[in-house]
């Protein structure tokens, strides 16, 4: 309970991929030999309970000068790649994953390869563009069953929500699968500070952080976008779906959330209401 005559503090969480950050990703199943452009990856991991997303630290640039004919796993294991993990249906160790990315006999680094290179095509244009990339393992084949590289650039209207927001008081956070580094980029570009952001979240995490913010802030706000920020929307006081990155959401989020809105930028108004209502 707010007292009276008293500002509420508000927190606003975003969700980085698909609500701030317009974003291209592309997918190759290996299995298939397929690659898929302009996916959903969490929607891809979640459909099955042995799947897991994984962020790689790796730059894209590196992989793009190690031989083609190599061995994913090799690749890593050899340069010592880490790892994060960034979505999954149920727990894995970070040993029963070490022991399948690194052991691998059929992704080879031109599986890779090809997802940054079809990326960097599409965002070679853009101003600030970050970029990612990953795999997602199948524990009941035992292999890297896809390769995953995703592009964003910031919606329109992204940096002035953020300095909206902070001209209102309101505390904004990030919090994301991506990978810390990434979002660090991002953040000093939106101007959320850096200790603000929590790289490499799983959906519990985000959940958990959500969690921990009620407990500093009067009103905790989450903005996302997809299935992987579900428990997070569901932990909050007020829960917002944005709409702006293309494609279907499934029916479930749109149950799970107080507004739903076109653009990120209507996020603002949401809060502002929200701050004078209280």
């Amino acid at each position: 309970m707010v007292a009276q005559g008293r500002s509420p503090s508000i927190a606003v969480v975003f969700d980085s991929a698909g609500t701030l950050l317009r974003t291209y990703r592309v997918v190759k199943n290996i299995p298939a030999q397929e690659l898929l452009t302009d996916v959903e990856t969490t929607a891809i991991t979640a459909a099955s309970d042995d799947r897991a997303l994984l962020v790689l630290n790796v730059r894209s640039r590196d992989v793009m000068k190690a031989p083609s004919e190599l061995l994913l796993s090799e690749y890593l294991g050899t340069r010592q790649v880490s790892f994060g993990i960034s979505c999954a249906n149920r727990v894995f160790t970070r040993g029963e994953i070490a022991d399948l990315l690194y052991a691998d006999l059929t992704a080879k680094v031109s599986d890779l390869q090809e997802c940054i290179r079809e990326v960097w095509a599409r965002c070679r244009l853009e101003a600030l563009v970050v970029i990612d990339s990953g795999v997602i393992v199948n524990f009941s084949l035992r292999v890297i069953e896809f390769t995953v590289t995703s592009g964003g650039r910031p919606f329109a209207g992204a940096v002035e929500t953020i300095e909206e927001l902070q001209r209102m008081g309101i505390a904004t956070y990030i919090a994301s699968g991506d990978r810390a580094s990434k979002l660090e980029r991002i953040a000093d570009h939106l101007g959320i500070p850096r200790d603000h952001v929590h790289g490499v979240a799983t959906p519990t995490i985000k959940a958990r952080i959500v969690e921990d913010l009620k407990e500093q802030y009067d009103l905790v706000v989450m903005v996302g976008d997809g299935v992987n920020d579900l428990p997070a929307l569901e932990r909050a006081d007020v829960a917002i779906l944005t709409l702006e990155q293309p494609g279907e959401k499934p029916e479930v989020l749109y149950r799970a959330a107080d507004h739903v809105v076109p653009r990120v930028r209507d996020v603002v108004t949401i809060v502002r209401d929200l701050a004078r209502r209280s």
